[in-house]
């Protein structure tokens, strides 16, 4: 579930509390909405601007899959007030995405295509001086879907050093959050100029920017354990606060309870096709109904703890969405913990003083990693490699498909526990061990980084038969602020951003108030 801890909350939250206001710089559309825009805003004491690039796309070119080439829309994140030599350059290479040549200036670089059936819809109602029907709003929730945001330096646009320091980007993806708000007042800026007439902002607001996300995403979190650490070390500090609290002021009972609700009716809004999952939904929408009653039932002494306590054996769905609840009603124990999210300096340990004292640290924090049989096939079954064609990581078969030799290194438990196995009887110092052992250099590492950072492993077999990626997704695209997952396998996800966040004219600290949106019926 999304907090108010996840990305693109506290990068609104930032938006909002300097009053900001997008402003539209270019435009140069056709009546159909193939052409340029651009749009400036302040953040920071510093100028950004989104330049847009509509396209006409034919029906068989347009594809959710990362090996697509051509898309309705291509975005540039430019860092500074974007001039008619800008946009010129960047309407020349950022429909051509990857393959396109890009410059320091360039801090982002996404795409998007249409939900046309939204699209389609929304555009008809319009031109008919109608409103698109809300119920399709509520159901689908975006005009347009991305299908990549890249930051951080990827094919030539600027390194994310270059940012990091700067007020309002400073957080974990920040740059790239902003770049969706803004995709998301372009769309609904275009939308509206196809149909020559304005939406409703009740129903505007609740139109957010969809995202197609599949294996790209999942290694992530095992190849920065820091970053893993400090997002779920933020957030478990956050609810420890809001738990430990003696009472609950009448504005806090009030708010918690009309949360409650909203999270009611957010869920009853939520459907997706997949059957398995859809199921998990529905259960949790009638336990959640259930325990409602707790809510009219505070207790006068540490009232927080007692609904914490009351859903100790509900379902894992249920206690998420309340921990979420009770950290959106208390921001005065949270929002300071946003400033901790990052990695500024990367890995601090200690190295081990010996090989005593490194199994001494694998029996005490990996006892989940040597339960496993690695010798069992269904313990090994997965292997993640690079795909040769688009960079992008893939899992495989490793005994149905080649390649296996091509394994990076996600097995981390099955590493440590091959390294607890080689250890010597006596202790040795460990770069003794290690020349002799070169191979476990990196299994040695993690074991290390576990001593320090505690949430910064994955607890499970990564590499089983029974590994599900979608589960590593949907972890971290929580913290970015998605809502409504909509399951396509256990390889990739549908899923909602800024569904329910202040238009670009509303930004104000009033405004911010969109945690699991509901469609007002």
């Amino acid at each position: 579930m999304p907090t108010r801890l996840s990305f693109l909350r506290v990068l609104v939250r930032r938006l909002c509390a300097e009053h900001a206001t997008i402003r539209r710089i270019h435009w140069k559309m056709s009546a159909d909405g193939h052409g340029q825009a651009a749009y400036a805003v302040d953040l920071g004491g510093h100028t950004y601007s989104l330049v847009a690039i509509s396209n006409d796309l034919p029906a068989d070119q347009r594809s959710d899959r990362v090996i697509a080439t051509a898309w309705d829309a291509a975005f540039v994140l430019f860092d500074g007030i974007a001039t008619p030599t800008d946009i010129a350059r960047i309407a020349e290479q950022a429909p051509k995405q990857e393959a396109g040549r890009f410059s320091p200036r360039d801090l982002v670089l996404s795409r998007a295509n249409k939900s046309v059936r939204m699209w389609e819809a929304t555009v008809a109602a319009l031109r008919t001086g109608q409103q698109p029907e809300s119920g399709m709003i509520r159901d689908i929730g975006y005009l347009m879907r991305t299908t990549a945001v890249y930051g951080n330096g990827k094919f030539g646009i600027a390194d994310r050093t270059l940012i990091a320091d700067r007020p309002g980007l400073e957080g974990p993806f920040a740059a790239e959050m902003l770049t969706v708000y803004l995709i998301r007042h372009f769309t609904l800026d275009l939308v509206q100029h196809v149909g020559g007439g304005t939406l409703d902002p009740d129903l505007a607001r609740h139109i957010g920017i969809g995202n197609a996300t599949g294996l790209g995403m999942a290694p992530f979190l095992v190849n920065h354990p820091v970053l893993l650490n400090n997002w779920i070390q933020a957030r478990e500090t956050a609810l420890a606060r809001v738990l430990a609290r003696e009472t609950m002021t009448k504005a806090q009972a009030l708010r918690i309870k009309t949360l409650a609700q909203r999270a009611q009716k957010h869920l009853a809004d939520w459907h997706v096709p997949a059957e398995d999952h859809d199921n998990v939904l529905r259960r949790l929408e009638e336990d959640w109904a259930i325990f409602l009653m707790h809510f009219d039932a505070l207790p006068g002494h540490r009232p927080f703890a007692a609904l914490w306590e009351a859903a100790r054996d509900e379902m894992a769905s249920l206690q998420e969405l309340l921990a979420a609840l009770l950290i959106e009603v208390c921001p005065e124990d949270v929002d300071d913990l946003v400033d901790g999210m990052g990695d500024r300096f990367g890995p601090l340990i200690v190295p081990f003083a010996d090989t005593d004292v490194l199994r001494a640290a694998i029996k005490a924090d990996w006892a989940w990693a040597l339960a496993h049989d690695y010798e069992d096939t269904e313990q090994c079954r997965r292997f993640w490699y690079v795909s040769e064609a688009k960079l992008e990581p893939r899992l495989g078969d490793r005994f149905a498909e080649p390649g296996a030799e091509l394994e990076t290194p996600l097995d981390i438990a099955r590493r440590v526990a091959r390294l607890h196995a080689d250890l010597p009887d006596r202790a040795q110092p460990v770069s003794e061990f290690t020349a002799h052992h070169p191979d476990h250099a990196h299994a040695i590492n993690r074991v290390a980084l576990l001593s320090r950072y505690p949430y910064a492993e994955i607890r499970d077999n990564l590499i089983a038969a029974t590994c599900r990626p979608i589960d590593m997704l949907r972890c971290k695209l929580s913290f970015f602020g998605a809502t409504k997952f909509d399951p396509k396998s256990d390889l990739w996800t549908r899923i909602t951003l800024a569904q329910g966040a202040p238009l670009g004219d509303e930004l104000r600290p009033e405004m911010d108030d969109w945690w699991l949106p509901a469609m007002e019926r």
